[in-house]
């Protein structure tokens, strides 16, 4: 086998590679779609349950039972099984060697691989990647190994445990599990993390690095530590005798977040590879916009100035106005600082528009799921495009923004074609993604 140079053309240069795929700003234009997507969540495994509970306007959410948190000002969660074993799809083996996270990962990735019908084999596992986004990791592995340490000493701790809670394990082990050999990594980016690994897997693709990516977010943070920080912070709900009605984006009584489980998981391609293999084809990835704040660890610009920044460039990205929006998906956690800079940053972005473009925020029904939140809010814009229905923002009744269209009391029908949904994370990250319906 000849290791030497390239062979050069008569001006000096290397020749092309006929092996190697298309790089450049040429590929840029290559379009990325989303041919299978699967969810659990705490409303049960799969898209279709969590989306029957947004319509119903019922909620995941419930007093913690995993461990007693009276101690704590908060006492609700949205809660997975910590021991799900990955529903059968997943090798026993692995599973005990993995954190919850990494197994609601594996598992929905498993699922959505087969709903996409991408078959990964010798030919093409090398063109095939993963990025699972995750925002603090495999918190449950952490508590009980440090509790090891603790009471029986360092000789006690398992050999497994830092595989078992890094970050980057979700996107590992769910390689390992498909047989995927591509890009693998992973993204953090606090609660838009799972966002970003979507974004960041669109990018790949269009620079020619992978032709389908196996990407979303997982989270199983509802641990000891993890609610003990966040109260600290003066993040959460403490509507502890009334979960139901715990979570209130955009209403002028909310008090906080309410933290939830989880994982979404996709199958997003190149265009032309989905249609060459015939493939279900749910949406197109239309738009990306990224920013910063650089204004504070915890809070967003109190004028929305950063997340503004992103929702503009992703509007450029897709090459729309905001009138084309037929839908947005708001971030809206419910917290005082948070809503009230989404909900201006959405004002200033709409103009004239700021009534006629419907608005709705679906966490009071799966809760934060943290790094899993975008993923599984932008599934749920696919099933508002797949069904001319958009879910209502549960437990809003007076809205303080009142000028927002705001779908409250009840899903609404409508015709939706192009949906963008906003994710953002503490450290100030921003991301704004845009699908639309593919129509060739």
């Amino acid at each position: 086998m000849h290791y030497g140079r390239r062979p050069r053309t008569e001006s000096g240069r290397p020749q092309a590679n006929p092996t190697q795929k298309q790089r450049g700003p040429e590929a840029m234009n290559r379009r990325v779609v989303i041919t299978g997507v699967e969810t659990i969540s705490a409303l049960g495994r799969g898209l279709d349950p969590l989306w029957d509970a947004c319509l119903a306007g019922r909620t995941g959410i419930g007093i913690i039972e995993r461990f007693d948190p009276s101690e704590y000002k908060a006492h609700i969660a949205a809660e997975v099984d910590l021991d799900f074993d990955g529903g059968g799809r997943i090798d026993p083996k692995l599973m005990k060697r993995a954190d919850p996270f990494v197994r609601y990962a594996c598992w929905t990735a498993d699922v959505a691989l087969e709903k996409s019908g991408l078959v990964i084999d010798d030919s093409n596992r090398h063109r095939v990647g993963t990025l699972i986004g995750s925002g603090i990791g495999g918190m449950s592995t952490w508590e009980e190994q440090f509790t090891r340490l603790l009471q029986r000493g360092p000789d006690r701790v398992s050999p497994f445990m830092i595989p078992m809670m890094i970050i980057d394990m979700a996107s590992g082990m769910v390689s390992m599990n498909a047989g995927a050999m591509g890009p693998n990594l992973a993204v953090v980016t606090a609660c838009a993390s799972g966002a970003h690994a979507i974004a960041a897997s669109a990018d790949l693709i269009k620079l020619g690095r992978a032709d389908a990516m196996i990407t979303g977010g997982a989270e199983a943070g509802v641990s000891k530590s993890a609610l003990g920080g966040f109260c600290a912070a003066g993040a959460l709900s403490t509507r502890n005798d009334d979960p139901e009605h715990a979570c209130r984006p955009f209403d002028k009584s909310r008090d906080g977040f309410v933290m939830g489980d989880g994982a979404t998981t996709y199958i997003v391609e190149e265009l032309q590879h989905a249609l060459d293999r015939g493939a279900p084809i749910l949406a197109e990835i239309a738009g990306i916009g990224l920013s910063g704040d650089a204004h504070h660890f915890t809070e967003p610009c109190p004028d929305g100035s950063g997340a503004l920044i992103a929702m503009k460039a992703a509007l450029e990205d897709a090459g729309i106005g905001v009138e084309d929006i037929d839908y947005i998906n708001a971030h809206g956690p419910g917290t005082p600082a948070g809503d009230y800079s989404e909900a201006i940053t959405l004002a200033k972005l709409l103009g004239d528009e700021v009534g006629n473009i419907p608005v709705s925020s679906t966490k009071p029904i799966h809760g934060h799921m943290l790094g899993a939140t975008g993923p599984t809010e932008l599934a749920l814009c696919i099933k508002a495009m797949e069904e001319g229905i958009i879910p209502h923002t549960t437990n809003l009744n007076d809205p303080e923004y009142p000028e927002l269209d705001h779908v409250m009391g009840e899903p609404r029908e409508a015709k939706v074609e192009i949906v963008a949904s906003n994710s953002f994370g503490f450290g100030g990250h921003n991301i704004t993604l845009i699908i639309r319906r593919y129509e060739g």
